[in-house]
């Protein structure tokens, strides 16, 4: 006699035998199987919206560009070839100048530009700087190309809408719609005490580079980075940008000032470790040998106070002046140290960047 178990068995394998159950047509039912839309116009405020947002776009994808770069096998493999990656840029200049970040650049062996239109161009990287993750990449064009116009950052606004154009997942200009979340720090320390634009817009692989635009269509960040799901993203203010390209066109790189300190905030809880007796100032933590900091006579348990007569309230407060200020130039910092106020003179050096790309040809 069977048991249920053998039972059970017989029925599970004679049902896997028989395969898939073919699947049963039905009545069709009277009348049409799906219903038309009643012509609703949406309410006049959307269809202005939507009639604005999509003049925009279309006005802004001319100048927006996919990279696509080449790098090296660290071992050559004749199945695989060469690494292939893809981001997005834009064009800043008609003769041919483009934008993009320096991550997606990074050890290219070659670097190509296809236009709005279709076009490959082959690209030369003028300038990369990895502190704040841009590039500067100038193609060669037989016509003035489309450009976007850059903007404000420092106008632009917490609850303001954004658009981030690029080239996700290597899908062609694409364009996601979000607000400005935030304006600070991003997720991990990249810029040198600059505040980066956060913003809920989906940025994605491959919208690395691309630009983030206002209302009015102008450039207000570049896209570098984003969460792992996407839900946020960070840009890189425009302002700075501009800052940042005339010396990457020139040189090649970004020549940023330092000290040569490890520094500390200062709060309630470690103010007797620096002699105060409220929080203020920056501390120094440590000094590194031979820089310009310790040069100077600057000591760890110091806290640097001002900086050419700015008071300085935070460390990244600090990273900003500092980095901004021209290399070799002499700068005046009070400090607190040992119970009282000094004053030492420094001259500010330059960030060792170990990987600062060479001059190309051009």
């Amino acid at each position: 006699m069977r048991t249920s178990r053998q039972w059970i068995l017989g029925v599970v394998t004679s049902l896997a035998l028989a395969g898939p159950v073919a699947a049963q047509p039905a009545a069709a039912p009277p009348g049409p199987l799906w219903r038309e839309g009643p012509g609703v116009s949406p309410e006049p405020e959307l269809v202005r919206l939507n009639t604005a947002l999509t003049r925009l776009a279309e006005q802004l994808k001319p100048a927006l560009v996919q990279i696509r770069v080449q790098r090296p096998t660290e071992e050559p493999d004749p199945e695989e070839g060469p690494r292939r990656a893809l981001g997005s840029g834009f064009v800043i200049h008609p003769s041919g100048y483009v934008v993009t970040n320096a991550h997606v650049v990074e050890r290219s062996s070659t670097v190509q530009v296809r236009l709005a239109s279709g076009r490959r161009l082959a690209g030369v990287v003028i300038g990369r700087d990895r502190r704040v993750d841009l590039a500067l990449i100038k193609v060669e064009a037989p016509e003035a190309l489309p450009v976007l116009p850059l903007g404000d950052s420092e106008r632009l606004a917490v609850g303001e809408l954004v658009l981030a154009l690029g080239h996700p997942f290597g899908l062609e200009q694409t364009v996601s719609l979000g607000i400005v979340s935030r304006k600070g720090a991003p997720l991990q320390a990249a810029a040198p005490g600059f505040d980066f634009i956060q913003t809920d817009a989906a940025v994605n692989p491959g919208n690395s580079g691309g630009p983030l635009v206002d209302m009015g269509g102008q450039v207000v960040g570049v896209n570098t980075m984003a969460a792992r799901n996407g839900s946020i993203g960070f840009a890189i203010p425009i302002n700075l940008i501009k800052t940042l390209l005339p010396q990457l066109l020139a040189k090649g790189t970004v020549e940023w000032g330092w000290l040569g300190v490890r520094i500390d905030e200062i709060s309630e809880d470690n103010i007797q470790d620096y002699g105060l007796d409220a929080p203020r100032g920056v501390g120094i933590e440590g000094v590194v040998p031979g820089q310009p900091a310790a040069q100077a006579g600057i000591r760890p348990k110091d806290v640097i106070l001002e900086v050419d007569g700015r008071v300085i309230a935070s460390p990244r407060e600090l990273q900003r002046v500092i980095s901004t200020t021209p290399v070799g130039t002499a700068v005046r910092l009070s400090l607190w140290r040992d119970g009282r106020a000094q004053e030492l003179t420094v001259t500010v050096g330059r960030f060792p960047e170990e990987d600062a790309p060479r001059r190309p040809p051009r």
